[in-house]
């Protein structure tokens, strides 16, 4: 990772990289599963490896043809880039592209697997919302994100999850079923449920790690700026603004959860487990530790 002035934590860094671990574990443990049964994994191995490339090399443009975003010039967003620009200069990382989204709901994403190659995108309604420290707050959240390779960690954390949900298919599809070891159990049946067993366990480390990711953007981006208070602003503004949108609406941009500054869909009716995202409360009482500790 290229150095930069974000501030690093060590402690989610050590939550982050046992998570990595697990995951890694789980991983190792599934496929030597697979071999002592004698099933080829080969062919769900070079699938899942081929989507784990797709995603790692074009998530950019994914995400912008997604979320209907299109890149803009300085001319068209004076005040977009100037905020990017002087977070790229505080932050000393190369300026990444900057983008629009059409779309009323409140939010902001970066992704890219690099600085080099990285967007950072943000929506017509949260330009129309905040303010300019409370924009200039989520951006260097966004920013932090990039500086610290947050989308190459999320793309190769999620592909345990890809290789257990192919595998799942592989056995049904094949008449893996049906086939018997040694009189035991379909072999099939046996695949099937230690995959649903490995996709269940991945997906909660994987929803845990974006969880510290998302704790560790607000705190690198709150000591950047020296302005916590104004993050915590967006993050009240920008939750309460989301409740008001079209659930359908909501619905809909879900799936862009992982990338967003807020969950576009959260609440008491979804488990803490299951999200991508710290609650509201979690991260403003971060930014409150932060925000008595720089006396402000």
């Amino acid at each position: 990772m290229a150095s930069t002035r974000f501030a690093p934590d060590r402690g989610l860094t050590v939550r982050m990289t046992v998570t990595m671990f697990l995951l890694g574990l789980l991983y190792v443990a599934f496929v030597a599963l697979l071999i002592a049964m004698g099933v080829r994994a080969v062919t769900v191995l070079v699938i899942a490896g081929g989507f784990l490339l797709a995603q790692y090399f074009l998530s950019d443009k994914i995400a912008l043809f997604a979320m209907h975003g299109r890149e803009v010039s300085p001319q068209e967003a004076p005040e977009l880039h100037g905020i990017i620009d002087r977070l790229s200069a505080m932050a000393g990382m190369p300026k990444p592209r900057v983008a629009i989204a059409d779309s009323d709901l409140p939010n902001a994403f970066a992704t890219g697997r690099n600085q080099k190659h990285s967007v950072v995108c943000v929506t017509t309604g949260i330009l129309r919302r905040l303010d300019a420290r409370e924009l200039e707050g989520v951006l260097a959240h966004e920013m932090s994100h990039v500086a610290h390779r947050d989308v190459a960690v999320m793309t190769i954390a999620s592909f345990l999850g890809v290789v257990a949900g192919l595998m799942t298919r592989f056995a049904l599809y094949t008449g893996l079923g049906g086939r018997r070891n040694d009189n035991g159990p379909p072999v099939g049946l046996i695949i099937f449920a230690v995959s649903g067993l490995v996709y269940a366990v991945s997906f909660l480390l994987t929803r845990a790690l974006s969880r510290y990711r998302e704790l560790a953007a607000d705190r690198a981006g709150a000591l950047l700026t020296q302005q916590p208070s104004a993050l915590a602003s967006a993050l009240v503004k920008i939750s309460g603004d989301i409740g008001r949108i079209p659930t359908r609406d909501l619905r809909e941009a879900q799936p862009f959860n992982a990338f967003f500054f807020a969950p576009a869909l959260s609440g008491q009716s979804i488990a803490s487990l299951l999200s991508t995202h710290p609650s509201l409360e979690r991260r403003l009482d971060q930014l409150a530790r932060i925000s008595a500790a720089l006396g402000r």
